[in-house]
């Protein structure tokens, strides 16, 4: 373990040097790694998720018309051109930001910045391409996170937490009544340059500068998107289900910028073991029965937090008894100090150094300070848990659980605990 946490400093370190760059070109931030990888990556990040957008549902069709026909290429051509280049063309949708991404071989960066760029500049947005291909698409993906509890949990513990704008659902309805002049509306409100950045790995700040200062000259300038600053109220849903393990959410929630305590408590709490076959040393490892699992989420975004455990068990017994020793555990975890305190903040950091080791970990971890303009340095990510004490722990923990509980029971509702069943 101690190799592996070796492994990831050096790493981060050696990306922090390069990636924490961040320079304006023509409007658009842009910043880029080039560690010697065999393949490059670029991803446009466009603040475009759906607490932005301007009708349920319209940034889960906007997310899936991507790559779909532009003046420049028919949807058809997109894919026979990329296959020929051996590329991988990728988009996803979270509450904040739209992100559009080409993973390709060294030197192909010309053709494969051009196809993200022009569905930017120049998408027809078809009624065509919408009836056939986008909305069966955001109903599938509707119909799978309706069907996983865990993820049903979330979105609902999101709208009660916060009810609009981080409360919107991330899936369109699954009889949405989105049209394409929702869909363009929406497009022209977040597709300009003060909304958008650019990242590369495997190419450098130089070439990925002039690439999109050639790409996106035509794109609009104007002022980022903006929407009301969240609010957090907290509250119960309880929802009938037949199909997956039981499953209760529970969670707090927090306004202001994300704190690094968050992350440590996830990690203190985490029941995994660090070692396989071995017993955590979490307080929760030996409490929870054999058929049930809790799992700790810190979920940050850029005015608010939601800190949550997902309990889930084959019973409601099972739910209520691991239920019962999380929250136990959670209002414990204020008085957390010495080796317990620095064990958590020694997880919370390797958790965060590892997962930008991966692309996509980098852009989530960065991207989103990288379209703020700001420094994007994952050796100031990593090094943010460095300034949690016992203090700030006790003081973060302790106003966490003075807030109104979010509460999410998805099953058998009349076996699963209620909310003060479990002592919130």
């Amino acid at each position: 373990m101690l190799a592996a946490r070796t492994s990831a400093a050096r790493s981060a370190s050696r990306i922090a040097r390069q990636f924490s760059s961040v320079v304006d070109t023509a409007g658009i931030k842009v910043a880029a790694v080039d560690n010697g990888e065999p393949t490059s990556a670029v991803t446009f990040l466009v603040k475009a998720g759906s607490r932005f957008e301007t009708k349920p549902g319209v940034a889960h069709a906007l997310k899936n018309f991507a790559f779909k026909s532009t003046n420049k290429r028919s949807a058809l051509g997109t894919v026979r051109e990329s296959e020929l280049y051996g590329g991988v063309l990728s988009s996803s949708l979270s509450r904040e930001h739209l992100a559009l991404t080409a993973e390709f071989l060294r030197g192909d960066e010309s053709f494969f910045v051009d196809t993200i760029s022009s569905f930017l500049t120049d998408a027809k947005f078809t009624r065509h391409e919408l009836q056939e291909y986008v909305a069966p698409v955001c109903a599938a993906e509707s119909t799978a996170s309706a069907s996983n509890p865990a993820s049903r949990a979330l979105e609902l513990a999101h709208i009660i937490a916060f009810r609009n704008g981080l409360g919107s659902p991330l899936f369109a309805s699954e009889h949405s009544d989105i049209v394409v002049d929702n869909v363009k509306e929406f497009a022209s409100s977040v597709f300009s340059k003060g909304n958008v950045a650019v990242l590369g790995t495997g190419i450098s700040q130089e070439a990925l500068s002039k690439l999109v200062e050639k790409t996106l000259a035509s794109l609009p300038a104007s002022a980022p998107a903006s929407s009301t600053p969240t609010k957090y109220f907290g509250g119960e849903s309880r929802v009938e289900s037949h199909g997956g393990p039981q499953t209760v959410f529970v969670g707090f929630g927090t306004t202001g910028a994300p704190s690094a305590e968050l992350a440590v408590l996830a990690a203190h709490l985490n029941p995994q073991s660090s070692i396989k076959w071995a017993e955590s040393t979490s307080p929760l490892a030996a409490q929870i029965p054999a058929t049930a699992s809790v799992q700790a989420v810190s979920l940050p975004y850029s005015d608010a937090s939601l800190f949550g455990l997902i309990i889930q068990g084959e019973t409601a017994e099972d739910v209520k008894v691991a239920g019962k020793a999380a929250v136990d555990a959670l209002k414990a975890a204020g008085s957390l100090s010495g080796d317990e305190l620095k064990r958590a903040v020694a997880k919370a950091k390797f958790a965060a150094a590892n997962a930008v080791e991966g692309r996509s970990g980098l852009v989530a971890a960065l991207g989103p300070k990288v379209l703020a303009g700001s420094s994007a340095s994952v050796q100031g990510l990593v090094s943010s848990y460095d300034k949690v004490d016992a203090s700030a722990f006790s003081q973060a923990t302790s106003t966490l659980l003075k807030a109104k509980p979010t509460f999410v029971a998805i099953g058998d509702i009349q076996a699963l605990p209620y909310a003060d069943e479990l002592g919130l």
